[in-house]
């Protein structure tokens, strides 16, 4: 399998045999269940359909148990796809942390923050006006147009609007530690979004690709 589905815990730290505090963000990646397996012959490509985010039966919606309960599967209130692995998966079958290895690179992806409706100055870093000779307008973004010709404002000009909240990768991403028992991974730094938010953790290919 080349990717797991987890939650974030929250980040603290680790030590190095040599002394080193290590950054550390801890999370709870609880066994992925294999819900569909997609063949070329009856889906047009091939992949792995596995579920997360773990629900009360009662909660799910009626075709998504009927998808559920065909495969086997227990109750989970997403479901996610992988490109097919190597070795040979059929459903009922489940994924683990056991998959991963200290010290081997992942890209994890998941939903950045939401900070609301910004500014240019928080949204997009501008440094603002002369905050001096009794300006009030320091933090407004200036001139947006053009002159006569075009005469419009240009598309993705920088303005403010909804920070964060925004799917995003962070790659080669070193695993520190892994705890089977518990479904744990310890990954080296920052992963995107906030607790309990969830994150799908991938395997690198050659080339700091994704698999």
């Amino acid at each position: 399998m080349s990717g797991i589905m987890a939650r974030k815990l929250g980040m603290t730290r680790v030590f190095a045999e040599d002394g080193r505090a290590i950054p550390v963000t801890v999370l709870e990646a609880a066994p992925n269940p294999v819900v569909q397996v997609k063949t070329p012959e009856t889906d047009g490509y091939s992949a792995v359909q596995v579920g997360y985010w773990p629900k009360k039966e009662t909660r799910i919606r009626k075709p998504l148990k009927g998808h559920l309960d065909k495969a086997g599967a227990p109750p989970v209130s997403r479901l996610v796809e992988f490109p097919t692995p190597a070795e040979e998966v059929k459903t009922g079958d489940s994924f683990t942390v056991s998959m991963f290895v200290p010290g081997e690179k992942v890209n994890v992806t998941g939903l950045t923050k939401g900070k609301g409706f910004q500014g240019v100055v928080k949204r997009h870093g501008f440094s603002g006006f002369d905050a001096t000779h009794g300006y009030h307008g320091k933090r407004i973004p200036g001139s947006i147009g053009q002159c006569a010709t075009p005469g419009r404002v240009w598309k993705n000009k920088k303005m403010p609007g909804q920070c964060g909240n925004t799917k995003t990768t962070v790659k080669n991403l070193e695993i520190i530690q892994i705890d089977v028992e518990k479904n744990l991974l310890v990954i080296k730094g920052a992963v995107p979004g906030a607790k309990n938010g969830y994150l799908m953790v991938r395997k690198q290919i050659r080339g700091g690709g994704e698999s």
